[in-house]
């Protein structure tokens, strides 16, 4: 039986169309749902425009894959569920794709990942997934056997560029702000961090997938083969595209190896972030999955 998972980030929507475990088609296409009107809590027209285009396009594939509609799972995340349209967007959706929209909590979504991230690799010691979003950030402390605790919070990328990043490059200021403000939003992950102390931040997808691209293409001049989903990413490497990325402009960014135009800005906000995390609860060590939501939602179908 063929199934259908869309994922719709606030940047990007994912496609993957399975059956039983085999991919037969996987797709991600920028809708930028979250551009425009996150920050003041509703999802524009020029978003819902976007949506439709990218889903009307989505249906298409599935019904050129034979997918019915009752195995199509669309889900939706930060920027639908704390959007005012939320309902007006589902319906209009609906409406005119047939796609029956399924919105998420927070706390579904970070158990999702973390279910997803588990398909890609073993988690043998605790440790702190991060997944960062455009709307949300989920962080999920685990191991192989079970969650000791999970929490998403709505600093995601578009969130924190509308906030923080009022010039390009970014100013010293703007970062040490956006410190001060995680300091203050991250207190219940501190708080979790004193309690579970993981070494290991386990990233998951989006800038993290962008950190190993570039990895790749400085290395080796190519990318990594797309059959490969978990990763190990040096503390040293991180710090040098951390120093790369800040000082440098749109223009300057886009010309490194393995940058795509989709995470071009939201990339420094998110190293921020990431720096944050990694200087504030000792992180010993980096990992990387590109598997994330959709990976457990279809795991979830599948069991």
């Amino acid at each position: 039986m063929k199934t259908a998972i869309i994922d719709l980030g606030t940047n990007t929507f994912h496609l993957l169309i399975v059956e039983r475990k085999e991919v037969l088609f996987k797709e991600s296409i920028p809708a930028k749902i979250g551009k425009g009107g996150i920050s003041e809590g509703v999802i524009s027209e020029e978003g819902i425009q976007r949506a439709l285009v990218v889903l009307k396009y989505f249906r298409e594939v599935i019904d050129r894959q034979e997918v019915s509609l009752e195995k199509t799972f669309a889900m939706g995340t930060s920027a639908i569920r704390s959007a005012g349209n939320k309902d007006e967007f589902v319906q209009r959706v609906f409406d005119e794709t047939g796609i029956k929209i399924q919105v998420i909590s927070g706390d579904e979504e970070a158990e999702l990942i973390c279910l997803g991230v588990k398909q890609a690799m073993d988690i043998p010691e605790t440790s702190m997934i991060m997944d960062i979003g455009g709307g949300s950030v989920e962080f999920i402390i685990c191991n192989n056997e079970k969650i000791f605790w999970k929490q998403s919070f709505e600093i995601g990328g578009q969130r924190l560029m509308d906030k923080f990043m009022k010039s390009d490059p970014i100013s010293m200021r703007s970062v040490q702000t956006m410190d001060d403000f995680f300091r203050e939003k991250l207190l219940p992950l501190t708080n979790a961090c004193h309690q579970y102390a993981p070494k290991v931040l386990i990233g998951s997808s989006g800038t993290f997938d962008t950190l190993i691209d570039m990895f790749f293409m400085k290395e080796n001049g190519v990318l990594p083969d797309a059959k490969q989903v978990s990763f190990e990413y040096s503390m040293n490497e991180f710090y040098r595209a951390y120093n790369e990325l800040l000082f440098k402009n749109h223009t300057q960014r886009m010309t490194i190896a393995g940058m795509i135009e989709l995470r071009v800005d939201m990339i420094v906000v998110a190293m921020c972030l990431i720096r944050f995390v990694i200087q504030m609860f000792d992180i010993q060590r980096i990992r990387v999955s590109s598997y994330a939501l959709k990976e457990g939602v279809m795991a979830k179908i599948l069991a």
